[in-house]
């Protein structure tokens, strides 16, 4: 399988872009140009595109909803026009961020309100979540593709089952602050593989100030850790907290160059599911999980019922390792590849 290893570079600086790109081209193959300060100014959009274009390697755009008519038929023209030019280098929009880590932590653009009698139980808020998300990309974005059907990608550090419900190609669970790594891989996996999508982690800032980024060494131990595990796109957040230049040292560039060969030199074993297990959450359970006074959907309190499921996650983990996936009691019909699921209320299927 075909992985794409790079850099989420998501600062307002053209030159500084392309330093990078000079120096990361030899061992990484994808870039994303993650700053609206250069998604929206087409001259500097397209200098940058064709500049990573010009060292093959692949990119997409960090796309947001546009309410001005004259900016969108500008940038619905520009994505027209990337297709044709740079073919299968262009992969698509990154769209959007961090969806449903803004619902749970009642950001400005969530998609319920943070207000119990707003949504009366858990599967009322799941259907206002997406309903309110396929607006954001079935509209506001679909209209910036202007009828292309390009891939969408976001990040995300949750729910990741109802991000790809709303229609994400692909989701990057993040690797950053103290959160489990292992979980996270678990939750995005096993959404993926179970929807038939593509997965991908993105490893993120570990403090709010710098160096803001883990060191070299623990960056390549978190590289191999998501390759190993499956994922198809590994990629490093790169921006200061002005997104104006790169966080990127030298001891994280030599991480990248040392995965590059590792991912080179070790090839995956494609048929690595067969020995995974899943455990099913509740429908429409929409947990946190980054601790027991998590919210569910932004809305309610951990309860015991919170605290029961965590404790079971914690300890499946524990037993299994990274052979876990977690999944949702949504429709599921077969075993999706899996030896043994195990339900949250008790129930087990085996193969």
């Amino acid at each position: 399988m075909e992985i794409f290893v790079g850099v989420d570079a998501a600062y307002d600086n053209v030159e500084e872009i392309k330093r990078l790109v000079d120096e990361i081209s030899a061992y990484t193959n994808t870039i994303i140009i993650g700053s609206t300060g250069i998604t929206h100014n087409f001259t500097k959009l397209n200098d940058v595109c064709q500049y990573i274009y010009n060292k093959r390697m692949y990119f997409m755009i960090y796309a947001h909803p546009v309410n001005n008519p004259e900016e969108l038929a500008i940038q619905r023209q520009w994505i027209l026009d990337a297709k044709p030019k740079w073919g299968d280098f262009f992969l698509g929009l990154y769209a959007y961020d961090e969806p449903a880590g803004r619902q749970l932590d009642n950001a400005t653009l969530k998609a319920v309100d943070d207000c119990h009698w707003y949504a009366d139980n858990w599967t009322e808020a799941a259907n206002k979540y997406i309903k309110r998300m396929n607006l954001i990309l079935n509209v506001s974005i679909q209209e910036q593709m202007g009828g292309l059907q390009l891939p969408l990608f976001t990040s995300d550090y949750a729910l990741y089952w109802f991000d790809y419900k709303v229609g994400y190609s692909v989701v990057f669970a993040e690797f950053g602050w103290n959160y489990s790594r292992a979980l996270n891989i678990a939750l995005c996996r096993g959404a993926a593989n179970v929807q038939n999508k593509d997965w991908g982690i993105m490893i993120t800032w570990t403090y709010t100030s710098p160096p803001y980024l883990e060191s070299g060494e623990e960056l390549y131990t978190d590289l191999v850790l998501a390759y190993e595990n499956g994922a198809k796109y590994i990629l490093v957040f790169d921006s200061n907290e002005n997104y104006m230049h790169s966080t990127l040292k030298q001891e994280h560039l030599n991480a990248l160059k040392r995965f590059w060969h590792y991912a080179k030199t070790n090839p995956r074993n494609s048929n690595y599911i067969r020995n995974r297990i899943a455990y099913v959450l509740p429908k429409d359970y929409g947990y946190g999980f980054r601790g027991p006074t998590d919210k569910i959907w932004g809305l309610w309190e951990a309860d015991d019922f919170s605290f029961k499921i965590s404790t079971e996650v914690g300890r499946l983990i524990d037993k299994y390792h990274d052979r876990l996936d977690i999944i949702y009691d949504d429709e599921l019909n077969g075993m999706y590849g899996y030896s043994k699921i195990i339900f949250w209320n008790g129930t087990v299927w085996i193969t």
